[in-house]
């Protein structure tokens, strides 16, 4: 059969699923980089090189006729889950999507783990997972997706914690919900669960201070899976094939137990994977936010994954006892000289909008880095909140794709090594002093059950700003990203009051201000910010 004209990611993907290859077998197939395969999965529309084009043509002409007869059917779009899925006739943005989804339901090994998972865990025949799967895909209708990302994002950040407050309650004699008066301008509250002992910590993240241990690192025996938490498993992976959300099978450390104080952090973590967190904790922001959106009751009984899963607050502490998985998230402070067109020496404060395509906080406002606590290479070394904060900020900050494990697998020794540093985390890491790290609190969210660590991250050398601050770019994961300034007290005090955060970016924000206003000195003009615990 004759080449494609021009290759483009989606036909060489649909290549790979014809010849039934992993990322990791096609590349080394065509000779390639495995990141470059990956690529064409999250950029469908990219054409590759010229040289990479003959790569491609040569591989379509030595493969067998069955190879040939399937790269037809699939790159010419022609499916039975696309008939299915797309019923308006011509909408040709639709029939991609599920032409995508079906390619990546044969190749993505990510997705053949989550349901090899699904099928052990729910107690099913081996294969059962991506037939239900399958045909959970081809009854979707994409728009209605879409639709109900669209109503999703316009239920705003007040309106899930005061739902969560009405489900679960008062505190107990310790433990509340986290609220703050801002300024002038009257309280904020959040779904972030902590206390008075847990806030204003002032933890410098350095080895005398961050000391989370691992205690075990193999993933245990996990949640076995009732009917109904099966099938909303398999339409969650339905879901993410649809909207092309991207799911990475990587180790997530679990909290076990927890041991906070001002200038300390310890406890204990273990490892899960985080296919398990993606089809299970990971469901409940989506089952409260469907409720609210739709006006539909959100009392305790109403809601079947959380009276399950999440049903009180000794449920949320007991962490031992169920996967509770989260990490750590930033305000990042650098300093900026004076200037005369902008003013007074200050810190640029840095907030991304979320990208639509994260399976945390999509769409939502949030400090950056943002990232889940997961080991790398080094389990032990990487338990330390330090270790994921310095890694976001090279993925997430300074551009590093190699360390974003949605796009290849790791291979290096040491990731984070000197000499594969960025060239602005390197700058950093000649002088330990010029990059501060502290952890500012903790506290579990009863949206999803995770633990969360708002930092915050201070570069107090002008230096800094001057050399790199074009080189400050957000990765993927953010739609877009603001910049604002440590001396306007008056747009910072309306950012915080903007109804579009996460619950725990707001924490963080708000955490990290207080901090950021005892160590900033003249750099700084901030509204007060005053928390409670109720």
């Amino acid at each position: 059969m004759n080449s494609p004209s021009t290759w483009t990611g989606r036909t060489a993907c649909a290549l790979q699923a014809a010849m039934r290859m992993s990322n990791e077998a096609f590349a080394e197939h065509l000779g390639i980089a495995v990141r470059t395969v990956a690529g064409w999965h999250q950029k469908p529309e990219l054409t590759p090189k010229p040289e990479t084009q003959q790569l491609l043509d040569t591989a379509l002409e030595q493969a067998t006729p069955a190879v040939k007869e399937r790269f037809a059917a699939t790159s010419g779009q022609t499916a039975d889950v696309v008939a299915e899925a797309a019923p308006s006739e011509g909408d040709e943005e639709t029939r991609r999507a599920a032409a995508d989804a079906e390619l990546r339901l044969a190749t993505d090994a990510n997705i053949s783990a989550a349901l090899d998972w699904l099928d052990e865990h729910a107690a099913w025949s081996p294969g059962s997972a991506r037939r239900e799967v399958a045909s959970r895909l081809a009854r979707l209708d994409i728009r209605q997706l879409q639709e109900r990302g669209s109503a999703r994002g316009r239920v705003d950040q007040r309106s899930v914690a005061e739902t969560l407050a009405e489900y679960y309650g008062a505190g107990d004699d310790k433990h509340g919900r986290y609220c703050a008066r801002v300024g002038d301008t009257g309280e904020v509250e959040t779904s972030m669960v902590t206390r008075a002992d847990w806030l204003d910590l002032g933890c410098p993240l350095t080895a005398r201070h961050d000391r989370l241990t691992v205690t075990r690192t193999t993933s245990g025996a996990g949640t076995a899976l009732d009917v109904d938490a099966a099938q909303r498993a398999a339409q969650r992976l339905a879901e993410t094939l649809a909207m092309g959300t991207r799911l990475v099978d990587m180790p997530l450390y679990r909290l076990l137990d927890i041991d906070v104080s001002p200038g300390s952090i310890a406890g204990k973590v273990g490892v899960s994977r985080f296919v398990e967190y993606a089809v299970t904790m990971d469901l409940l922001e989506g089952e409260l936010v469907d409720a609210i959106s739709a006006g539909v009751a959100t009392e305790p009984g109403a809601m079947p994954l959380r009276d399950k899963l999440l049903p009180d607050l000794a449920s949320v502490l007991n962490v031992s006892d169920r996967l509770c998985a989260g990490g750590p998230l930033a305000l990042c402070a650098i300093a900026r000289p004076a200037d005369p067109f902008r003013g007074e020496a200050d810190y640029v404060l840095l907030v991304q909008e979320r990208s639509g395509h994260v399976l945390n906080a999509a769409r939502r406002l949030a400090v950056i880095p943002k990232g889940f606590h997961q080991p790398m290479t080094d389990y032990r070394a990487d338990a330390k909140l330090g270790a994921t904060l310095r890694r976001e900020v090279e993925e997430e900050l300074f551009g590093r794709d190699d360390i974003d494990n949605t796009l290849s697998n790791q291979r290096s020794a040491d990731p984070m090594h000197p000499s594969r540093l960025t060239e602005p985390m390197r700058w950093l890491m000649e002088n330990p002093s010029r990059l501060r790290m502290e952890c500012t609190a903790f506290g579990i969210n009863l949206l999803s059950g995770n633990f969360e660590f708002p930092s915050l991250i201070v570069i107090d050398d002008e230096e800094f700003w001057q050399r790199f601050g074009g080189r400050v770019e957000a990765n993927w994961e953010a739609a877009g990203l603001r910049q604002y300034s440590s001396l306007d007290d008056e747009l910072l005090a309306e950012l915080i009051d903007d109804v579009a955060w996460s619950n725990e970016g707001l924490f963080a924000l708000l955490q990290g201000l207080r901090r950021l206003g005892e160590i900033g000195g003249d750099r700084v003009q901030l509204p007060s910010i005053e928390w409670e615990v109720r």
